[in-house]
């Protein structure tokens, strides 16, 4: 049975990131529908649901390719916006409290405020 099967999947496009994203929301989907009683998510349950088996079984690398590289583009630009690195400290000057933004990994180093020209020392 499992050779059957390995033999029906050659040549077809499988499972990847977007297929896995778009199945977890369809049973987030199909959640909500058993405690809402909105019978329109079950609709929308079932065309995700269509949609991911028909790119699982889909012989067309390059668009399902396509598609997927558009997705994590999308995820990258997404979490790229919610969790931004810092590669900077922000550290007030102690004389006229002006913020300065000074590089991290440089160690201990001499920050002077272009403000009121008043150097202090940081570690960054």
């Amino acid at each position: 049975m499992r050779e059957k099967i390995a033999r029906f999947m050659q040549g077809r496009y499988g499972v990847d990131e977007l297929g896995r994203f778009m199945t977890g929301a369809s049973l987030v989907i199909l959640i909500l529908e058993l405690f809402t009683g909105w019978y329109f998510l079950t609709l929308v349950f079932w065309a995700i649901f269509i949609i991911v088996y028909y790119r699982i079984f889909s012989r067309d690398y390059g668009k399902r390719q396509q598609e997927n590289q558009k997705f994590l583009n999308a995820r990258y630009r997404l979490n790229a916006k919610w969790y931004q690195v810092k590669n900077y400290h922000i550290y007030k000057c102690p004389n006229c409290k002006q913020k300065i933004r000074i590089p991290r990994g440089k160690g201990k180093i001499m920050v002077r405020c272009p403000k009121c020209n008043t150097e202090f020392q940081k570690r960054s």
